[in-house]
């Protein structure tokens, strides 16, 4: 029986205070009243663009709800829980076409040694070394005299013979490493006899050492070089017996030697 007495009361009240708002805020404004003929439209002008506060409009607490616009009415939100909504977890689906490859990253840090791996197997045999230098000097200790035939001049003394590019038994030098070689002849001439012998390049003569017939033997020399290309010869011959012709020697003393060597092989030239 109390509530609607007490519901009265509060709508008292608030009238109550809408009616001392109105009063106050007109006693700062103009008394003066409003032009006795005026149009609607005029007078909604005046209120329009007159710096007087418009006049609230005082609604009573007994009201509906929508008339209280700056009383916003609290209406709470249905919230749904979507943890328990959550279904079983479905089939794997199929895999996706690759996309574009990525730019290269930097390089990481070089790794730890690994172990030691097993022994390979053998490889095939290499080809055979291949020397970059050439030189000989051998030596005669008997005499020669000259026959019908031409006499290819053979050596019994070796001095050098590297890598055995002078053939001892044919008195041939062989070129195995291309290039340009220097090569010298001494002989001793013999007493009362000419003195003819030609340095050869394979078959042909390169060069001659002569000396005339004279009583007195004398040492005699002769040197040249030559441009040799892979088994290329070099040796030394006596000419035939067209003229008598010698050269000296004995087993006590070397007085023939026949020396060469390579200068510069091809591959540097």
């Amino acid at each position: 029986m109390m509530m609607p007495n007490a519901l009265l009361l509060i709508c008292l009240l608030f009238q109550a205070e809408c009616t001392d708002s109105d009063v106050e805020k007109s006693d700062g404004a103009s008394t003066q009243p409003p032009p006795q003929h005026h149009s609607p439209r005029s007078e909604n002008d005046y209120e329009k663009y007159s710096k007087r506060p418009r006049r609230t409009e005082c609604v009573h607490c007994c009201d509906p709800p929508e008339r209280f616009a700056a009383h916003p009415v609290y209406q709470p939100q249905l919230q749904i829980n979507m943890t328990i909504l959550k279904g079983e977890k479905g089939d794997r689906g199929n895999r996706g076409p690759h996309g574009k490859m990525g730019k290269a990253g930097s390089a990481g840090r070089k790794g730890e040694m690994g172990l030691k791996g097993q022994k390979g197997s053998i490889g095939a045999p290499g080809e055979p070394y291949k020397t970059n230098y050439a030189a000989f000097s051998v030596g005669r200790k008997k005499p020669l005299h000259s026959n019908d035939y031409y006499q290819t001049l053979v050596f019994d003394t070796e001095y050098v013979n590297l890598y055995g590019h002078f053939n001892m038994f044919m008195g041939k030098f062989y070129c195995y490493v291309p290039g340009v070689y220097f090569f010298s002849l001494n002989v001793h001439t013999w007493n009362q006899k000419e003195t003819y012998l030609h340095i050869m390049h394979n078959e042909a003569e390169a060069a001659i050492l002569y000396a005339q017939a004279c009583d007195r033997s004398i040492m005699q020399s002769q040197s040249l070089m030559l441009e040799l290309q892979d088994q290329d010869e070099v040796w030394v011959r006596l000419f035939k017996g067209e003229r008598d012709n010698a050269i000296f020697s004995d087993e006590y003393d070397t007085y023939i030697t026949f020396s060469g060597y390579l200068v510069k092989p091809n591959s540097e030239v």
